[in-house]
């Protein structure tokens, strides 16, 4: 009994052994062949590294203003009597816009321009007298005052005359008037705005530290969504003597020409101010670069001559680089990369140290330093 179990046990081991030996051989040449097929190369987009000019720039944003403009008003409250102007108007400076009803202010002036003549005529007559003795200094110096104050008088009716016409303070451009014919106004209503807009100003805030790279009579270029594909010229003209303790930015003021007054007070516009000398960077598209905590690093596309069946073996090589600027879809590569290496543009999230490669450059990622949204 116990030679028939031991017997069994023996079989029973080398029916085991030899499964497990066989799925053990099996992995080991199976790990053999994996090995001898190598990684199969990852396709990416490639491009040849390049220096390309770069021009040092700063770069805001901020808002148009009038050179000179305002929302113009009645001194005077009452009733408009005419207007002389229409929405949108181009008008020269004391062109007449608007009068109110002065009838009765007029006849009151009448009656001064009167009142003021007869104490004209009495000074006269009064100095005349004085001339023969007729009267006294004090008769005289009484004739004198009540025509001054005829005068003053006068004046001082002939003003509110005056203030019931509202005439342009400055030649410019005319908005939406408020006011209709007929219609009872008080002192202070806005009638329409007036607004000179050749040449405008644009307003904008750098931080201190770009203080030393701005001056006043430096070139700045000015873009707004509503001319997209314009720029425009301007001069920096002031610059504020204070840096905002909040913010600790300063206020930048520039001129710029606007004959064709296509910019509008209140337009919200990006500033660029050409800075320093042009230099040349490596310049790269952004998707090339792989940005981690530790540090950014780019792929290099190297050759290793031929493989058994006579096609190139590339293979994927690792680089830390050091990136400086940006603009639009490029970053410039301050060490790391020299001209003429052949770096991965697209594809490194496949890719590590030694990873073969095959290269497709049908498809290029952006590398426009002045992208622009494209209309679909």
């Amino acid at each position: 009994m116990t030679k028939r179990m031991i017997i069994m046990l023996v079989l029973v081991g080398l029916v085991f052994g030899g499964i497990f030996g066989y799925q053990a051989f099996k992995s080991i040449m199976m790990k053999k062949y994996m090995s001898a097929m190598g990684m199969p190369p990852q396709t990416v987009s490639t491009m040849l590294a390049e220096e390309q000019s770069w021009q040092p720039t700063i770069e805001s944003v901020g808002s148009l203003s009038a050179v000179r403009g305002a929302d113009l008003s009645t001194e005077v409250p009452g009733i408009v009597s005419e207007i002389h102007f229409s929405d949108g108007e181009d008008v020269r400076a004391d062109s007449v816009l608007m009068g109110l009803n002065a009838d009765s202010d007029i006849a009151r002036l009448h009656s001064l321009q009167a009142a003021r003549d007869l104490a004209a005529s009495t000074y006269q007559r009064d100095k005349a007298q004085f001339g023969v003795k007729a009267i006294s200094q004090q008769a005289l110096d009484a004739s004198d005052a009540a025509l001054r104050q005829a005068r003053a008088n006068l004046a001082e009716q002939q003003a509110l005359v005056n203030k019931k016409v509202i005439r342009a303070p400055f030649a410019g451009r005319l908005g939406a008037r408020n006011v209709d014919v007929g219609q009872y106004v008080n002192a202070g209503t806005a009638i329409v705005t007036l607004q000179a807009l050749d040449p405008i100003y644009a307003d904008f805030y750098l931080p201190q530290q770009s203080l030393g790279m701005v001056s006043v009579g430096q070139d700045v270029t000015l873009k707004t969504d509503a001319w997209p594909d314009k720029g425009f010229a301007g001069k920096i003209t002031v610059i504020d003597p204070k840096v905002d303790v909040n913010t600790r930015n300063v206020r930048v003021r520039a001129l710029l020409k606007n004959a064709e007054k296509k910019l509008l007070p209140g337009m919200y516009v990006s500033v660029d101010i050409v800075s320093g000398q042009a230099r040349k960077y490596i310049t790269l598209p952004q998707t090339a670069v792989t940005y981690n905590p530790y540090g950014n690093i780019v792929y290099l596309v190297e050759d290793q001559g031929k493989d058994d069946k006579g096609r190139a073996k590339l293979i994927a090589k690792q680089v830390p680089v050091t990136t400086g600027k940006t603009r639009g879809d490029q970053v410039a590569i301050l060490s790391g990369v020299k001209p003429g290496d052949t770096v991965v543009t697209t594809g490194q999230i496949k890719l590590r140290n030694g990873s073969p490669v095959a290269v497709n450059n049908s498809i290029q990622p952006g590398n426009d330093p002045d992208p622009k949204p494209k209309d679909e």
